[in-house]
């Protein structure tokens, strides 16, 4: 670690491990009420359960990219943070904002849109951590040196944050409630996302694998390119029933399929700057994630988002359990596992300690990515039966479900391998025995700790 103000990075990194321990807790619960549909469900109902599950997930990713920002952005401006404490106030506006959204949902106070569901005060809390976050991180990068991967995320965070305002609008129109609300959801994840995963991956694999930053920076702008390219008019695939015109069809179709190609590329470059490489990092299981979360992301986001597509399909598929299989593998993939990464490479450095266990931190890329591939095959088989059943036989709805029980205890058997291996990530990297702290002295170089 080269400057002091990136150790606020830790703090961020910490409190999204923490909701991140309680995003896969939910997750397994809801996915034993798919199993017991009546478990727990006057204390806690299922869409609560949903709920406190989904708006965890966003949280923490968002902890974590603006922890990476906090971490990465000082090395690349060669400069510290502008203001640390600016720094901690976002974080503190965030969290208290976290928690009086999951106490709004708990009584029964929630906006009822999927993701969105925050209380009024809540969105705005989140707006004003939004533009401290832009302000703290524009003024460091101006004050110092400019580089394509601060570029890069600056994008996607500025674009991130403004399209947080579509949060704002609710129209009584349905189909212009649904129009709006994909302006943030999609336009997240299938566009700004994926700048600040491709600029967060681009700074790891220059830093685990010494490959020279020239070659780095044309790998990132093509993958930008074609990300902003395709995703911003693939948002078309999700206008294709909401009532809005028919040309959609035809545009979200084209342009879904050309949103395969970042993923690709995404991968593609991770394993040719290894290839490239000439750097025998120390710290293994920090390019373990890098290169799992490209290679899953491209599947995940790539190819199973592919698979239903096209409008021809999607007529008959969407709402299903394909989306669930698509939205589960994508979101890990691309998101989860990239943080991981991130916080892998990182907390060593900001906890001055050798590269830890790596055995049990690499033992939970395996468990978690296992149980998340196996889950995506489960529901991809589910949601397969489903979509016959439901939509080409016209079976009712809970007759179906009933059909597809032993898919569902399957899945919550992934999910707990999921929950384990989380459970096993947050040990290795958070629990330190005493030989593993690194006493300072001469005989210790910086190459001994991760990430130098």
């Amino acid at each position: 670690m080269k400057y002091q103000s990136q150790k606020v990075a830790q703090a961020y990194f910490i409190c999204a491990m923490a909701l991140f321990a309680i995003q896969v807790l939910g997750g397994l619960l809801a996915g034993w009420v798919y199993v017991s549909p009546n478990f727990l469900s006057e204390l806690l109902p299922f869409n609560i359960i949903r709920m406190l599950h989904t708006n965890a997930l966003i949280v923490w990713l968002l902890l974590g990219f603006f922890g990476a920002a906090y971490f990465l952005i000082p090395e690349e401006s060669e400069r510290e943070i502008y203001s640390v404490k600016l720094a901690y106030l976002q974080l503190a506006i965030l969290m208290i904002g976290t928690l009086g959204a999951v106490g709004s949902y708990l009584v029964g106070i929630h906006g009822g849109r999927e993701f969105l569901e925050q209380p009024l005060w809540v969105k705005f809390g989140i707006l004003v951590a939004a533009l401290i976050f832009l302000f703290n991180v524009s003024m460091t990068v101006l004050a110092g040196k400019k580089t394509a991967i601060t570029n890069v995320l600056l994008m996607g965070l500025w674009l991130l944050s403004l399209l947080w305002i579509f949060a704002f609008i609710n129209p009584e129109n349905l189909s212009l409630d649904k129009m709006y609300w994909w302006f943030v959801v999609h336009l997240w994840v299938e566009a700004t996302w994926e700048l600040v995963m491709a600029a967060i991956l681009a700074f790891l694999l220059l830093k685990l694998t010494g490959v020279d930053r020239e070659v780095v920076e044309k790998w990132l702008y093509v993958i930008v390119a074609t990300a902003l390219f395709s995703g911003i008019l693939g948002t078309g695939h999700h206008f294709y029933w909401i009532g809005l015109p028919s040309y959609w069809q035809w545009v979200g179709s084209i342009f879904s399929t050309f949103e395969v190609i970042p993923f690709f590329l995404m991968m593609s470059f991770a394993f040719v700057m290894v290839w490239k490489g000439r750097k025998n990092h120390p710290n293994k299981a920090a390019l373990l994630w890098s290169l799992g979360s490209s290679t899953v992301a491209f599947f995940g986001a790539g190819v199973w988002g592919f698979l239903h597509t096209l409008h021809g399909v999607n007529f008959y598929s969407h709402g299903t359990q394909i989306t669930a299989a698509h939205g589960h593998l994508s979101f890990y993939g691309a998101y989860v596992a990239l943080n991981l990464a991130i916080f892998t490479y990182a907390m060593p450095m900001l906890r001055g300690r050798a590269p830890y266990n790596q055995v049990l931190n690499m033992a939970s890329f395996w468990l978690m990515t296992g149980g998340m591939a196996f889950m995506t095959f489960v529901l991809t088989f589910a949601g397969t039966i489903q979509t016959h059943m439901q939509r080409v036989i016209g079976d009712y709805y809970m007759d179906v479900q009933d059909s597809l029980s032993i898919f569902y205890l399957m899945r919550f058997g992934a999910g707990a391998a999921v929950v384990i291996g989380a459970l096993l990530f947050i040990y290795a990297l958070l629990v330190v025995r005493k030989d593993e702290v690194i006493a300072p002295g001469p005989s210790h170089k910086a190459s001994t700790v991760a990430g130098e």
